[in-house]
């Protein structure tokens, strides 16, 4: 059995123990956290006056199996590390969340989503086993039908607050070095849908494989489906949108009975969307063609935005240029949500009627089959309860819009109660405005509750809802 050892066994086993070590020194009754500068979340939260975990041993790929096609990596990885260490044996993660920065632990317990979603579901259901610090200060091995095997069906949307990854395996897939792109025009969002419907189920469109699938939506007579098929071909010299050129700006075309055609390194295809953070690099004059010839390229991609974004949260500065411009307050609308597919041209149509943004992001996904051994058939995954043999759509949308005076969080709740009237959920990486009740009712309830107690009785750790509704 070939195994290429990243950083292996031995130092990824310091690193345990100085987190270890770190999470000794918190006092019995303050609340643990991670101590680390970087964060994918996009909600502001409290700042904890305690020390947090030491998490500095555990951000490489322990060792990666090209002949198992399975990776061990430390929880804290990155993704673009682990991208770096299995494309030289022409493997990838099943599914590669869309920015560099997002971590795998992060994905297994916040949840993640890109276009192989639509066969290969999301990125914790190609985790085999899971290596968890528990509230209880104990690290234990989670795998599916084990001893933990509660836990490891429960960690997913549970966001750090019944642990915390410190290792896990996941399963590789081979691919290609190139991916050739379509870029399907569509004028309105229903025959977008169908035409969606179309590919999950047939793994095709027009006779050509598909095996990346996502989408954007300009305006309602103007929509895109991206369909991605790996290949061994250079047909074309591949495109570069890592500097001067806009990957988004490239999907757009005239309405003609034929696709447009683009070629991608696979590396670039996986980081498509980091370079302009999907298009919300437009927010700070970075699409500017004067802007962007004078900007660094190493500052184009995600982790510099969130620095610039964080320090926006700091010190107010978009409400304060506002202001000074007689314009009321922003009110933050960064979501992503996932509706069933049937009901997703609805929700658009809604949704650029009623809420001030474009572009929007579509990308479908399915849950994975089987479920995984010793999971409930009908909820293999209790804390975000999609259903086995649905086909859902994501809609991302990332931007702002004016404040309702006195109404604060106005925009997210009524996203919200039509997300909820669609029998839809949306992640928590970002503001959420759920009741307690509600809350319960979408993510895990009584589940939730059994979990906590079981593997955090001290409350060590946050609440789920402490830390996504009311953002400690």
């Amino acid at each position: 059995m070939a195994v290429s050892l990243e950083t292996g066994p031995k130092v990824h086993e310091q690193g345990v123990h100085r987190l270890l070590a770190s999470y000794r020194l918190i006092p019995a009754d303050g609340t643990v956290r991670l101590a680390k500068k970087t964060s994918n979340l996009f909600r502001r939260r409290e700042r904890n006056p305690h020390p947090g975990l030491d998490v500095s041993g555990l951000t490489k790929v322990i060792s990666v199996d090209p002949d198992a096609r399975v990776a061990d990596v430390a929880g804290m990885c990155t993704y673009e590390d682990l991208v770096d260490a299995t494309l030289p044996y022409g493997l990838a993660p099943l599914v590669v969340p869309q920015l560099k920065t997002i971590t795998l632990g992060g994905a297994a317990t916040g949840l993640g989503i890109e276009s192989t979603s639509f066969r290969n579901g999301l990125p914790h259901e190609s985790v085999t086993e899971i290596d968890v610090l528990t509230g209880a200060g104990e690290v234990i091995t989670a795998t599916p039908d084990g001893e933990h095997a509660d836990l490891f069906h429960g960690f997913p949307n549970s966001y750090g607050t019944l642990g915390y990854s410190v290792r896990l395996r996941i399963e590789l897939e081979p691919v290609a070095p190139f991916v050739a792109l379509r870029h399907v025009r569509f004028t309105d969002v229903a025959s977008l849908v169908d035409a969606m419907t179309r590919i999950v189920e047939e793994k095709s469109y027009d006779g050509e494989r598909v095996d990346y699938l996502d989408g954007v939506v300009f305006s309602a007579d103007e929509s895109y489906l991206v369909l991605g098929r790996q290949t061994d071909e250079q047909t074309q010299r591949p495109s570069d949108y890592t500097g001067q050129q806009i990957y988004y700006r490239s999907i757009q075309h005239e309405p003609s009975a034929t696709p447009k055609r683009d070629l991608l390194t696979i590396r670039d295809y996986l980081w498509r969307w980091d370079t302009d953070w999907f298009w919300c690099s437009r927010a700070f004059g970075t699409q500017n063609p004067r802007i962007r010839r004078l900007w660094p390229k190493r500052w184009l991609r995600s982790s510099f935005y969130w620095k610039l974004i964080a320090l926006d949260h700091r010190y107010n500065v978009g409400d304060r240029l506002a202001a000074r411009k007689g314009e009321p307050p922003s009110e933050r609308v960064v979501q992503d949500i996932e509706v069933p597919l049937d009901r997703t041209a609805g929700f658009v149509d809604w949704f650029l009627r009623e809420i001030p943004i474009e572009p929007i992001w579509l990308c479908p996904l399915r849950l994975r089959e089987p479920v995984p051994p010793g999971a409930d058939p009908a909820r293999p995954w209790p804390l975000y309860p999609l259903q086995p043999r649905c086909t859902y759509v994501n809609v991302g949308f990332w931007s702002a819009v004016p404040q309702t005076p006195g109404r604060p969080g106005h925009t997210n709740r009524l996203i919200e109660r039509k997300v909820a009237d669609l029998d839809g959920h949306k992640s928590l990486y970002s503001e959420s405005f759920y009741s307690p009740a509600e809350f319960a009712a979408l993510y895990g309830g009584d589940d939730y509750r059994r979990l906590k107690q079981k593997y955090d009785p001290q409350s060590r750790l946050l609440d789920l809802y402490a830390k996504a509704v009311n953002r400690q």
